[in-house]
């Protein structure tokens, strides 16, 4: 009887979870207005909040994103204001990376910092970058590729399924600025290795780290976290987005992989649009989860916009998505169902935001915008 009521608990919790979320189906047309209105909302009400609370590190990965996202939305919605904000935050910090010679977080705003020197061509954009990442390619990190051992973290190298998204486009990057094979070299080595470790090749996915390989989900299933393969995919979209055209090998290594990925993660969406903190036991998780889904959407209307992914296939499963993420978008632009801060499935609520996951919503705005051409 305890098992029967406890069932009907947790159904009835669901239906009340998910009859709150009535996005608009994927067969509505979207317009371009409507992306523009939207993203604009959720940009300027993060703006603002930014303002009122800054970040413990406005240099670490966590900002980074916000940054990347806010960055790549101002080429789309042609406002200034977005870019002068960020070039503001930008020259209060002199242009210089995290603390950390080797640890994957510290460099992911020099994504931002880079695709601005690309842009502009200012010296001081490029050069705490370029000083760092000299450095670390003269004195190559060294040892293995577990995270998490004798109860003692190893991250000089990319050790979590996270670095993927924070580190390698930052040297495909500074390869395509300045043609030199070093920067190459570097990131497929180290990229190739945490895929070697990391990729689970019958699951087609990538654990956290080396500790989830022997966790369980409470049905039983493997540990594969939303946010963590999400950070994998937007991750890929970064490499493919700066490496050369003429880099046909690289790239068709890194778009095979957002391919296999895409076709995986697009069965874990739910009916609903959204894919939730755990990918393999959504319903010990059933909240929606606004980071993945983003970063989801973004990575499989990149794949469309590039010819990687069928239109025909990933169109509905993108627009699904991003009409989900809407959905989570408060009156006052600001997103809800953001996982917070960690490194595996957790609980989230309709408060619970950060800015990651503003970061991936405008990051998959701004493939959704083009879609609409």
């Amino acid at each position: 009887m305890e098992s029967l009521k406890h069932f009907i608990f947790k159904s009835f919790i669901l239906f009340v979870v998910v009859s709150s979320f009535l996005p608009i189906t994927a067969d509505e047309t979207i317009s371009k207005n409507d992306i523009l209105s939207i993203s604009d909302k959720v940009a300027e009400w993060q703006i603002n909040s930014f303002e009122g609370s800054y970040p413990k590190d406005p240099k670490g990965w966590i900002a980074g994103t916000l940054y990347l996202g806010m960055f790549n939305w101002a080429q789309i919605s042609n406002n200034s204001k977005y870019e002068n904000w960020l070039r503001k935050i930008f020259d209060h910090q002199e242009w210089h990376v995290g603390d950390s010679k080797y640890h994957a977080d510290y460099i992911c705003v020099a994504q931002t910092y880079l695709d601005f020197y690309s842009k502009y061509k200012e010296e001081k954009m490029i050069t705490p970058t370029l000083e760092h990442i000299d450095w670390v390619i003269a004195h190559p990190p060294i040892g293995g590729m577990d995270f998490y051992i004798d109860k003692k973290i190893y991250s000089d190298r990319w050790t979590w399924c996270d670095a993927l998204f924070m580190a390698p486009s930052v040297y495909t990057r500074l390869y395509a600025i300045t043609g030199q094979k070093k920067y190459i070299e570097f990131a497929n080595r180290e990229y190739r290795a945490t895929y070697k470790r990391l990729f689970d090749k019958k699951e087609h996915l990538f654990y956290r780290d080396n500790r989830f390989m022997i966790k369980r989900e409470p049905n039983g299933k493997k540990v594969f976290w939303g946010r963590g393969n999400g950070w994998v995919l937007g991750g890929l979209c970064e490499i493919l987005k700066s490496l050369p055209a003429s880099d046909k090998k690289d790239i068709k290594f890194y778009s095979g992989l957002l391919v296999k990925m895409s076709d995986r993660l697009a069965s874990f969406q739910d009916k609903n649009g959204f894919w939730h903190a755990s990918l393999l036991d959504p319903d010990s998780y059933p909240l929606p989860e606004t980071s993945a889904t983003g970063f989801m959407v973004y990575g499989m209307a990149y794949g469309i916009n590039n010819g990687y992914l069928s239109k025909s296939k990933y169109l509905p499963i993108v627009m699904k998505g991003w009409n989900a993420l809407c959905s989570a978008v408060h009156n006052d632009g600001k997103l809800g169902y953001v996982q917070p801060v960690g490194d595996s499935p957790s609980g989230v609520t309709g408060d619970t935001t950060e800015l990651y996951g503003v970061g991936a919503f405008l990051l998959a705005a701004c493939e959704v915008y083009k879609l609409m051409n």
